[in-house]
């Protein structure tokens, strides 16, 4: 029997809960972060995923995933330059994965500009020789 949309916002709001309690007593647990982040996305709460997506960056500022989760939250958020400098720094860093960057939903916004395409195609071929993000943008 399919799960009713009623039972997964349920379950969302239990997990929510759960990881914002967590989280209350234990700040810098980055694992609960990251759930509580995709919980938050997934319920259509960008500012809140943005905030955690920025205090994962002070915890694991070299993670090449959490750089591409910043940028999926900016460019759901409409922050299109701040998403395509967090999607540079994560290809920089070593995310590697452009068929799942390419049919993302959170970055549809960011595979609109012209600047994210120009990057993804050299990316794609060579990511050896993509810019340094702090030197570009």
């Amino acid at each position: 029997m399919p799960v009713s949309k009623k039972t997964k916002t349920q379950d969302l709001d239990f997990q929510m809960q759960f990881y914002e309690g967590i989280i209350r007593e234990n700040p810098g647990f980055a694992e609960a972060l990251i759930a509580l982040g995709e919980i938050y996305t997934k319920k259509g709460q960008y500012e809140k995923g943005l905030k955690v997506d920025r205090r994962l960056l002070e915890l694991r500022p070299d993670n090449p995933i959490v750089h591409y989760n910043l940028a999926c939250s900016l460019s759901l958020l409409g922050d299109i330059t701040g998403s395509f400098k967090a999607i540079k720094r994560a290809v920089e860093l070593g995310y590697d994965d452009f068929g799942f960057m390419t049919n993302d939903p959170d970055l549809s916004n960011l595979r609109r500009d012209k600047r994210f395409l120009q990057f993804y195609e050299k990316a794609k071929k060579d990511p050896s020789r993509v810019p340094d993000a702090k030197r570009t943008g």
